[in-house]
């Protein structure tokens, strides 16, 4: 581990020899903030700060904004405004340690490539998905200088936990487990000891985000929300809120949405706001909460969310039902497409929740109007979308088209994971049924142990809030 940065999260992707080798020229040290969208606790933006106290240079950060027929694929201006208050949020952050922050309406690559003409090394950080292996990429052929990675959005790097796509999370958990303790460390912020103040890079002010989003072109079909707002500032402060309260009750109250005991973190893990090693320590420092508490909890941010990274990273075209769903799932499935279905619902009587059954459009609602859903209930709403549609591949399709579109953390490595599993993914044969074949169903019985009637009052409440925004 050099200086605190564990030397398995960092990558040579340009310059040979080693990730301590010198750097030369240059105004300044390049860091890419694409998938960690945060000015502290982020290893690739520490890294860069680093490089640049060695070098003499200054540090600036830069984000690629895309935009019109460019833009993030079905990204809306729910997700972009969720965003934007997080760039915004960074962008203070960095001022307050003197590091710039130039954002433009470019691809990642774009931006990178050009803000790197002028740049001594160039810092990247990672995501998994397809989209983002594009770009860095892109970024490799188009940039001469010296170009370094840092893993900040998983605690064990993927390639390091498993070098395969792992069957279950039964086989991924102790690989995980024997790992993660050597990533498990503080990241303190390093003193910036030349300032990017009198720099002059041109970009968007992100000061006011919500008119940086007046001014983008993209899907305003589904409005902003007031239940979240994006930044780590949100992110921190919701953290400690949960572990002062309702963090005692997860390892019992997990499975109820009406109990309140979710950390709700996951738009702004999604967003990169927050680091899970961040959240880590901060559990394991907590001073409220038993021992099964935070299993219960480290096992869906560590193991579960990590078996999400794992599958999109070593599948090629995880967002398509014929490679996410396993072989054995869509032979069943096949088999059983002929099966009647007793109610056929469009996809956008689904979107709208015009279905007979009353909690699962409550928690449609919650969806819609909302951005979020309970675990529990996302399980539950996805295999009531397989049921109720023309074909397996259709419900496949629908389930992720909705997830994508109304879900704050949607179109994220858990999204694609977790629709797949609706499907078989990560699971086994169960008993034979109609329609799902020996693809594990979920009837109205799993709701028994929610109170049903709290969750629609709180439900209600959080719509209203809505409207009254």
């Amino acid at each position: 581990m050099a200086s605190g940065i564990e030397e398995g999260r960092v990558t040579v992707l340009n310059g040979a020899g080693p990730a301590t080798a010198p750097a030369t020229g240059g105004r300044y040290v390049l860091c890419l903030l694409q998938q960690a969208n945060r000015s502290r606790f982020n290893p690739a933006l520490e890294l860069a700060v680093e490089e640049a106290n060695r070098l003499g240079l200054p540090v600036v950060a830069c984000f690629g904004l895309l935009d019109g027929s460019n833009g993030f694929p079905e990204a809306n201006a729910r997700h972009y405004a969720f965003l934007l208050e997080g760039l915004a949020d960074a962008a203070e952050g960095l001022a307050k340690r003197g590091i710039g922050f130039v954002i433009r309406k470019a691809s990642p690559a774009e931006i990178a490539a050009d803000l790197s003409r002028e740049a001594a090394l160039l810092v990247l950080d990672r995501g998994y998905l397809a989209i983002q292996k594009r770009w860095y990429a892109e970024i490799r052929g188009a940039v001469t200088i010296r170009t370094l990675q840092v893993e900040g959005d998983v605690v064990v790097p993927v390639e390091i936990a498993s070098d395969h796509h792992e069957h279950a999370a039964r086989t991924l958990r102790p690989r995980l487990l024997r790992r993660m303790e050597d990533f498990l460390h503080p990241l303190p912020a390093r003193k910036v000891r030349h300032s990017a103040a009198g720099l002059r890079l041109p970009g968007l002010d992100i000061a006011d985000p919500r008119a940086v989003l007046d001014g983008m072109a993209l899907d305003r079909g589904v409005a902003p929300v007031r239940r979240f707002r994006g930044g780590e500032t949100e992110a921190r402060r919701r953290l400690r809120a949960w572990l002062a309260g309702p963090f005692t009750r997860y390892g019992t109250g997990r499975g109820r949405p009406e109990a309140a005991a979710a950390s709700q973190m996951s738009p702004y893990l999604h967003f990169g706001q927050i680091s899970p090693v961040e959240i880590v320590l901060a559990i394991r420092a907590a001073r409220k909460g038993s021992e099964e508490d935070r299993a219960a909890y480290l096992e869906e941010l560590v193991v579960r969310r990590e078996l999400a990274m794992n599958h999109v990273h070593y599948t090629a075209h995880y967002d398509r039902y014929g490679h996410a769903v396993p072989e054995w799932a869509r032979r069943t499935l096949a088999a059983a497409s002929a099966d009647p279905r007793t109610h056929h619902y469009s996809e956008r009587e689904l979107a709208e929740g015009r279905t007979h059954d009353h909690a699962w459009n409550v928690a449609m609602a919650e969806m819609r109007e909302t951005g979020y859903m309970h675990n529990h209930l996302r399980m539950y709403w996805g295999k009531k979308i397989l049921e109720w549609s023309p074909s397996p591949e259709e419900g496949f399709a629908r389930t992720l088209r909705l997830n994508n579109r109304y879900f704050l953390d949607g179109r994220d490595p858990n999204s694609f994971t977790n629709v797949a599993w609706v499907y078989g993914l990560h699971d086994r044969p169960w008993a034979k049924r109609a329609i799902f074949g020996t693809v594990r169903y979920q009837s109205e019985n799993s709701l028994r142990k929610i109170d049903a009637k709290a969750y629609e009052a709180a439900v209600n409440r959080l719509c209203e809030a809505e409207r009254q925004g």
